[in-house]
């Protein structure tokens, strides 16, 4: 059984899946740990396209920006090997959300888990701002957890 077929859909509101690369590796031989916040970017920008922020952003100037984020390396990741990084909300505020994510590897399982805190910002005004209403519903609409 793959490691997709063993991730509960309902624990994750979106997954992507992603190869690592050879030049993902460092000197050490596995992994740079830089690598896993692009693979937090990889599943957070397939989220925002599924609730449409990205085409929003085109006609408002509302957009998403990133204040914050971690990540906790639970075993190495090394080449070859397919992934899959998930996505979903513990929380959203006024005007941020916070998203938990985890990467899972085919050859060790939970490789990495992560949180990250992304705020609703109007790059027209240089400012954070409330979710637009329709905004806000789309996330409620998509995630797996109650907000």
């Amino acid at each position: 059984m793959s490691i997709m077929e063993k991730i509960n859909p309902k624990e994750w509101t979106t997954v992507c899946p992603v190869q690592v690369r050879w030049g993902d590796m460092d000197s050490f031989q596995h992994v740079n740990n830089t690598i896993y916040f692009k693979y937090f970017e990889t599943v957070r920008i397939k989220y925002f396209e599924e609730i449409k922020w990205m085409e929003m952003m085109g006609g408002t100037g509302i957009g998403p920006i990133l204040a914050h984020t971690s990540c906790q390396f639970i075993l190495p990741l090394t080449y070859p090997d397919d992934l899959y990084v998930g996505i979903r909300a513990t929380k959203m505020g006024n005007s941020s959300i916070i998203h938990e994510y985890a990467v899972y590897s085919e050859k060790i399982g939970l490789a990495a888990k992560g949180d990250g805190v992304v705020v609703c910002y109007d790059f027209n005004k240089n400012e954070k701002t409330p979710f637009p209403e329709k905004l806000r519903s789309r996330i409620k609409e998509l995630e797996v957890m109650e907000l």
